[in-house]
């Protein structure tokens, strides 16, 4: 589970990808590549169990792809599609059908690559545009969404770091 490289902010730019949107950038790289270190070898049989009542591990992982996705669309000045709606009711459900730690780790991966590629495509003097958030309409504006985007996945690889020890030290 170690990585010889140093922190994605260390490694420079990310091409493309516009200056004030390279710590999103970096945080989104960096919060894939621990996903993807932690989740190696991880027992598929604990997927979806809850120690001490915390979120699964499958709902980490379910969550990462759908809260980037779900940001990204109202930073875009989107709603969401019923899709994403589905989606984000199925990640309070436990145990998709056939669904692997690989699938969740991989459809994670993807969407940090569609994240990427819409930071590289967004123009720096939109970033100030307001946005409005869910059925509600809070307001935000794009770059709120964007760094919320990855701050959250952060927060949530935290939690998820704990999760995943403490399945592992139980066996």
């Amino acid at each position: 589970m170690t990585n010889s490289l140093p922190e994605a902010w260390l490694r420079g730019p990310v091409p493309g990808v516009p200056a004030t949107l390279q710590p999103v950038a970096h945080a989104l790289l960096q919060a894939r590549e621990e996903v993807e270190a932690l989740m190696e070898g991880f027992p598929a049989q604990k997927l979806w169990e809850r120690p001490a009542g915390v979120a699964a591990v499958g709902f980490h992982l379910q969550h990462f792809s759908g809260v980037l996705s779900r940001l990204f669309t109202y930073a875009r000045g989107e709603s969401l599609d019923a899709g994403q709606r589905e989606a984000l009711a199925a990640e309070q459900e436990p145990s998709r059908a056939n669904v692997t730690v690989q699938d969740l780790v991989r459809a994670f991966h993807e969407q940090v690559d569609r994240a990427i590629d819409e930071l590289r495509a967004t123009d720096e003097k939109s970033l100030i545009e307001p946005r409005a958030v869910g059925r509600g309409k809070l307001p935000s504006t794009q770059l709120g969404l964007i760094v919320h985007a990855a701050e959250h996945t952060q927060r949530h690889v935290g939690q998820l770091l704990v999760t995943v020890r403490v399945l592992r030290a139980d066996g």
